[in-house]
């Protein structure tokens, strides 16, 4: 069975030959539930994206369910005598979305499908609306008494017996698809709006369908004729605009009308409902059913805890009545004995009377201890608490040197670089000024060797004009000398 599953799921995924693996998986003959599971997970589905849309799962699981169908559907078609094939499809479909997986008592290894009361009764219920009739949940209580949750053979049995027995095929196929297109289609609300044309700015009346992902529309209610389709995401919104709705979406803005006042406020709760599941993978049908089986996983928590403490009180019940007999029975002796040991028992009861008046000074004492001690905590808490406030401020003390501390250890960085840089700035300031005295040095040395070579034009110079060559070195502006140690 399990190779004929794998082999299915593995088509539909264009995976071929993927139930062969099976036989290698595990060293025994046998598979249970949990090692499918894991197989599945790891040799199958591995080959699919990690993030997939809404739609995208949901013809997987459409894929899927009828998979499980054609392989369990002839244990079920020959015992039911009322519904046709397409419905108990039907009906098995929403069984596998509201089932739970729930560990067999007697075979811990293995798991049973079974769904819960209060889901069948969600379902029977539309059923039941579906077909115009009044839904009697104190009779479906009566009925169903203290089961805890049905399989799927017991619930077509439950479903033929007691609510569709007589029903004809028609309002029996229409009820059922009412039930499939809430439950497993995730459609929110069906019903007639008028839309206004792109081309045409007249408004045209269409049968909507709504789905948390997209709006379908077609030509009329039989939903054969689709004309389009508006897709909806997180950055979708939607507001009303005088007798409109004006639905904005990444691309365009669709305007949208009803013919009531009350339609039109039930679409625009209806759109926005869509739009806030948009972004999710389950859909809002599945993120209700994980509520409602929060709320009944929590309830089950405390009627346990309830029943934990009615135990526990039953079980001291019992014990304080143990205690009564006993002393009962006790009194009893001490009563033929009283007879017998008057004195004995008079000595006694003063005895029992000092008894209490030193237990009575010894609680007063305990108490008075008690009190000082209390009144030592307090004092204690009151010191832990400034000493608490001393420590927070001395904290805060300490985060404030730090940072002073830190300014002024980047205000040194900063000085310490400028006086790398003025250093740098000097020495390259000396190597200019060497390079000067040597070219000055060098100049005068070329000017006494002209004077020697050539001394008959010196006799032509006029005094006038006489100027050492090492004059017009010396700069013609009285500037203050660069100061290299600033």
């Amino acid at each position: 069975m399990f190779a004929v599953l794998t082999a299915n799921i593995g088509i539909f995924l264009d995976l071929y030959g993927v139930e062969k693996g099976l036989e290698h998986y595990r060293s025994t003959q046998t598979l249970n539930f949990q090692h499918y599971k894991y197989y599945l997970l790891r040799e199958v589905f591995l080959s699919l994206p990690n993030i997939l849309s809404l739609p995208v799962l949901q013809g997987f699981e459409s894929n899927i369910d009828e998979t499980c169908w054609l392989i369990c559907k002839k244990d079920f078609i020959s015992k039911c005598q009322v519904l046709p094939e397409d419905c108990m499809y039907k009906l098995f479909r929403v069984f596998c979305f509201l089932s739970e997986l729930v560990v067999d008592p007697e075979r811990p290894n293995r798991f049973q499908v079974i769904m819960d009361t209060s889901e069948v009764g969600l379902v029977a219920s539309q059923i039941v609306t579906s077909l115009g009739a009044d839904w009697d949940q104190s009779g479906f209580e009566e009925l169903i008494g203290n089961t805890n949750g049905f399989q799927f053979g017991t619930f077509l049995t439950l479903l033929e017996k007691r609510y569709l027995a007589g029903v004809d095929r028609a309002g029996l196929v229409e009820a059922l698809n009412a039930v499939t297109n809430t439950f497993i289609d995730d459609i929110i609300k069906k019903g007639v709006l008028l839309k206004r044309g792109y081309l045409l700015p007249t408004l045209r009346e269409y049968w909507f369908v709504l789905k948390p992902c997209q709006l379908l529309y077609y030509k009329n209610e039989e939903e054969k004729e689709q004309c389009g389709s508006i897709t909806l995401d997180p950055r979708c919104w939607v507001d009303s605009n005088l007798q409109r709705i004006m639905l904005h979406t990444t691309e365009r803005t669709f305007e949208l009308a009803t013919k009531d006042h009350r339609s039109r406020l039930q679409w625009l709760s209806a759109l926005k409902l869509a739009i806030s599941y948009s972004a999710g993978t389950e859909g809002y049908q599945r993120t209700l059913l994980r509520r409602r089986q929060k709320r009944r996983k929590a309830e089950l928590q405390e009627k346990h805890r309830r029943s934990s403490i009615i135990h526990d009180m039953d079980v001291q019940l019992q014990a304080e009545k143990q205690a009564r007999a006993a002393m009962e029975i006790q009194a009893k002796e001490l009563k033929v004995a009283s007879e017998k040991h008057v004195e004995e028992l008079e000595s006694l009861l003063e005895e029992e009377t000092q008894a209490k008046r030193d237990e009575e000074i010894v609680r007063n004492l305990q108490a008075r201890v008690l009190r000082e001690e209390w009144e030592k905590r307090e004092e204690l808490e009151r010191l832990q608490e400034e000493h608490i406030l001393l420590l927070e401020q001395e904290r805060e003390k300490r985060k404030e040197f730090e940072i002073k501390q830190r300014e002024k250890e980047n205000q040194l960085l900063e000085a310490q670089q400028r006086l790398i840089e003025l250093e740098a700035e000097k020495q390259r300031l000396d190597d200019e000024l060497t390079r000067a005295q040597k070219k000055i040095s060098v100049s005068e040395k070329a000017v006494a060797s002209i004077t020697i070579v050539d001394p008959a034009n010196t006799l032509n110079i006029k005094p006038q004009v006489k100027v050492r060559r090492t004059m017009s070195f010396i700069p013609s502006t009285k500037e203050r000398p660069i100061n290299f140690y600033k």
